[in-house]
């Protein structure tokens, strides 16, 4: 069965999962997602903050006409609270101080004469007073118990600094999944490797490992030769993954085992190709899953859903030119961990195309392109010089995949298509 890019794309999404919760120190959390709430353990800020150097003083007494006062004391930040004992006098206080009582109002020194006679130091205000200024109210900002983050939240450094800010140094996150990466293939060589005429170096696993460092997911990289044996040995070792991203071996060819050991092994095939390019022979399945309600498995009439699957991995089986398999990954593998993880999925941004393109293919093709922002926030679409799904090195000028629909052959400049950027 050959799906279009949204039937595949929609299969995919239909088998998203739960991975579970862990707990944290809250200074590794950046990037992660949140699932638990988060409340104020006390009023923010928790006192009446002074936010200006200078004196604070009883607005009632300025209101009156006086306008000098002498001062009594000084209030710093981390002191206790001090009071004014008469409020015909003031008290100098500094940026972050808990305001004294018997004060209301805060002039910054920028407002104030100072003069000193025999010792005792006075202030003349310079400058019109409003009541109240200058003072950051208890409570302004959160009330205690009140929920400054909720469930599902991307924690960014911002939260983690509120984090830290109420105390709550273990914090309750999507667990990340445990993901192995399987390149297969005779041609490999290690990348510290002299390669032979014959062979090449492993990258795709790297590219794909990098990738998924973006969600903050360290996966493990393996490679297996030709050989149905091996290749079922391997995977046999791996059960225990929450997800295999296996690259190479998936087509026609005569050594392409990976879609029979995977049959064999049990593994449930929601789809193998997609009416696209690059990336045609992309398969998608599952271990443990029966059809029941809304996605198509292939070789049945039926629309079926596939249920969480809890006996086994998730596999995506990409093919092997690095091109189709990077451009898989953000098309469709980075989508589904980051909804598995519970993050609050982005719009996909559109860019204009900034030349004229023609592909006669009834396929989706995913152009690579360099994106220029131009005033206004728009993107303008350019393709660099590329020689098909093997050329990885055309990526070092691209930002991203340009999505042109397959309904057509000739799209123009100044049209718009959605862009997957890894850039």
């Amino acid at each position: 069965m050959l799906l279009d890019v949204i039937a595949a794309s929609a299969a995919v999404m239909g088998t998203v999962r739960d991975f579970g919760m862990e707990q944290i120190p809250f200074t590794a959390a950046t990037g992660r997602v949140l699932r638990e709430p988060v409340l104020a353990d006390r009023d923010f800020p928790p006192y009446n903050r002074v936010t200006m150097d200078g004196i604070a003083l009883d607005y009632e007494t300025y209101a009156k006409g006086q306008t000098v006062f002498g001062v009594e004391d000084l209030q710093a930040a981390g002191m206790p609270r001090m009071q004014l004992s008469n409020t015909a006098n003031c008290m100098e206080v500094m940026t972050g101080a808990i305001l004294p009582e018997m004060t209301d109002t805060v002039i910054p020194y920028e407002h104030l004469s100072a003069t000193e006679h025999e010792g005792f130091k006075r202030f003349t205000i310079t400058a019109a007073v409003e009541p109240g200024q200058n003072i950051h109210a208890r409570g302004a900002d959160a009330q205690a118990g009140q929920i400054l983050m909720p469930a599902g939240t991307l924690l960014s450094p911002a939260e983690i600094g509120v984090l830290a800010s109420v105390g709550k140094t273990m914090v309750q996150v999507s667990r990340l999944p445990k993901v192995a990466i399987i390149a297969t293939g005779d041609e490999l060589i290690p990348v510290d490797g002299t390669p032979g005429d014959h062979q090449v170096r492993t990258s795709n696993s790297y590219g794909l490992a990098a990738a998924l460092l973006e969600l903050g997911i360290v996966a493990t990289c393996h490679h297996v030769n030709d050989n149905e044996a091996a290749i079922a040995a391997l995977f046999s070792s791996l059960m225990d993954a929450d997800v295999w991203i296996c690259t190479g071996a998936v087509s026609a060819g005569k050594y392409d085992y990976l879609p029979l050991v995977l049959e064999q092994m049990g593994m449930t095939t929601i789809f193998h190709k997609v009416q696209q390019k690059p990336g045609k022979p992309f398969l998608f399945g599952q271990f443990g899953a029966t059809g029941t309600d809304d996605i198509p498995l292939v070789g049945t009439s039926d629309t079926n859903n596939i249920p969480l699957n809890e006996t086994g991995p998730v596999v995506f089986a990409l093919p092997g030119n690095p091109v189709s398999g990077f451009m898989c990954c953000y098309r469709y593998i980075l989508p589904w961990l980051r909804a598995s993880l519970q993050y609050e999925a982005p719009p996909v941004p559109h860019a204009v195309l900034g030349t004229d393109v023609t592909f006669k293919a009834p396929l989706t093709y995913f152009l690579p392109v360099r994106l220029h922002p131009v005033s206004g926030g728009q993107l303008i679409a350019l393709p660099p010089p590329y020689h098909g799904s093997g050329d990885l090195t055309a990526l070092l000028q691209a930002d991203g995949f340009l999505e042109l629909a397959p309904d057509k052959d000739f799209f123009e400049k100044g049209s718009s298509y959605p862009v997957w950027k890894f850039r």
